[in-house]
Order: structure tokens, then C-alpha cells, then sequence
């Protein structure tokens, strides 16, 4: 019998913030990934990076002004080593809980890279703030390097563009893992964003939108669900206020809908709507749920998306 296989895309909750926060988040997220294995599903894991990206390009770039010797390090490469790190203790609390559970499933990080489109909209309008909290002559300086600034409370940031993923350049290899019946991580922070020029990938100054990368991931294995973990346990209308409408069920028709009507906030839940239906499309088998990470393992709770 085939196995159902799941794309699970972890938020900040499943990680947390901090190297002590996140030893400690992955270990409860653990215990979620090996129900689904428990269960016989075939799992694909991709999660988030925000905090975790920031820090190191926040360190990288301090570095790089107390010993000008140093070069800036580009944010492809920051996006590289937030993978590899997360990657890292994802995989050993994985393998532990599998371990404890008597199931023995090897778990691979890759290092995975996702290729956007040089004339997105996006390069021209960079809207993802990162790094450290600037003074005007750092800003200065980082725009004369040709990069993006904007105001914030205190100083200034760096902004880049957060263009659309097009294609996964790993995605034979992650394939050929799934196909061996592996535990993979993949697509981490929305991939290492990059340009194809010839037969060169060329990093990019810019972030993908995580969710819509775990759509395209969730799409390109042919998965039979995408399952988006948040901070909240419903898809909501009216967020926040005295109204508000938890939904257990939402058609690809409704949301979209919704989405024209402005109902959904950009940068929180508006890009998981957006990735569950780019990964349903016209597909009347699979669906996307979006949930807490506490209601992951039987979806009670969540909200179900479908055609």
C-alpha cells in the first residue's frame, strides 16, 4: 500500500528563537514528525529561519566592521548556514525520537537552493527587513555597496526582495531520499535564493517566501498533503477583533475570495493561504491544513483546505 506523503513546513514555534530555545523546540517537534512516521507517512520537512538568519547576518555583517580585512557575507551564504545549523538539530532530535521509538529511518538535511526569477517584481520593491539596527553613515555606506535601506525605531535596517521560487535545484536528490524511504529537510528558510545565469547559480540579495517554497517543495514531490504549522490553531476571519471567525474548513474558491476581499494580513497568514492554494491548484485530491504544532498530529483543530 502506498504511503501518504506529507510535506510538513515547521514556523517559528517548532524551532524557537535562541540556540537553547531551539535544542529545546526541536526536540517537541520531534516528537510530532515521528507520529506521522509512526503512522507509516512518507515525511518531508521544511521549516522557517527568520530569527535565525537575522542573527547570523547581523553577526557576520558586526564582524565584518570591527575587522574591515573581513568581506560582508552575501545573504545567500547567511541563508546557507541558518539551514545547516537548524538542519542540525532537527535531524539528531529526529533520529533520537525514531531511535527511542524503535524505528530505525535515516534523516538528511540539503543543503537546498531555489531559483527566482531576475525580473520578479519583487528586486524592484525589496520589502524583507533584516540585520542589525544601523546608524545613517552605515546606511550611507551599505547604499553606495548598492543595497536597500530603510527607517526603523532607533536607525536603520537593510530591506531585500522576497521574489517568488520558480524551481528546487536539489529536487533530484531530495526525490531519490524519498524514494529510499528517508526522513528528509529541506527547502529550510524558503531555500538559498539564486539566479540561473548559464550553467552558474549566482546567490541572490534576497529571501523566498517560506511557505511558498513549501509549496513549491510539496508540489515537485507530488505530496498528498501540505501541512503549514503556525502560532494559531485556525485560519481566522476578522483576526483579532470582537468578531473573529475560527473556519475548520476552506475551499481554494472561498480563499481566494477572501484573499481579493483583503481578509488576510500580508507577512503573517496571507502566504500560507497563497501556498496552499498554489500547491492544491486544480488537484481534487490534495489538501493543505494549516494548524499549531500541538494539533499537527490528528489536525483536530486545524483548518482544511481544499478544492
Amino acid at each position: 500500500m502506498k504511503k501518504k506523503k506529507i510535506v510538513i513546513a515547521l514556523g517559528h514555534d517548532a524551532l524557537g528563537t535562541t540556540l537553547p530555545e531551539q535544542k529545546i523546540a526541536t526536540k517537541n517537534t520531534a516528537k510530532a514528525v515521528a507520529d506521522f512516521i509512526n503512522d507509516d507517512c512518507q515525511v518531508i520537512i521544511t521549516h522557517s529561519n527568520g530569527p535565525q538568519v537575522g542573527m547570523i547576518h547581523t553577526a557576520m555583517s558586526e564582524f565584518a566592521r570591527l575587522y574591515p580585512e573581513y568581506t560582508n557575507t552575501p545573504m545567500s551564504v547567511c541563508s546557507a548556514m541558518s539551514q545547516g545549523y537548524i538542519g542540525y538539530d532537527l535531524q539528531n532530535a529526529i533520529r533520537t525520537e525514531l531511535l527511542n521509538r524503535g524505528i530505525y529511518k535515516p534523516v538528511a538535511t540539503i543543503l537546498t537552493q531555489v531559483t527566482a526569477d531576475p525580473y520578479d517584481e519583487a528586486f524592484y520593491e525589496p520589502t524583507k527587513v533584516i540585520g542589525r539596527i544601523m546608524s545613517r553613515e552605515d546606511a550611507d555606506a551599505e547604499e553606495k555597496k548598492g543595497n536597500h535601506v530603510t527607517a526603523v525605531e532607533g536607525g536603520y535596517r537593510r530591506i531585500v526582495a522576497a521574489p517568488k521560487p520558480i524551481d528546487i535545484v536539489e529536487i533530484d536528490s531530495i526525490r531519490a531520499l524519498i524514494d529510499a524511504d528517508q526522513v528528509v529537510i529541506a527547502c529550510g528558510g524558503g531555500g538559498i535564493p539564486v539566479l540561473s545565469q548559464g550553467h552558474n547559480l549566482q546567490g541572490a540579495s534576497a529571501v523566498i517566501e517560506k511557505d511558498l517554497a513549501a509549496a513549491r517543495l510539496a508540489d515537485l514531490v507530488d505530496a498528498d498533503e501540505l501541512i503549514i504549522l503556525t502560532g494559531e490553531e485556525k485560519v481566522c476571519l476578522n483576526y483579532g477583533k470582537d468578531d473573529q471567525i475560527a473556519l475548520d474548513e476552506l475551499t481554494v474558491t472561498q480563499a481566494g475570495q477572501y484573499i481579493e476581499n483583503g481578509e488576510f494580513e500580508e507577512g503573517t497568514i496571507l502566504p500560507k493561504i497563497e501556498a496552499a492554494i498554489d500547491f492544491i491548484g486544480n488537484s481534487a485530491i490534495r489538501k493543505a491544513i494549516i494548524t499549531k504544532l500541538d494539533a499537527a498530529k490528528k489536525t483536530l483543530g486545524g483548518t482544511v483546505i481544499h478544492k
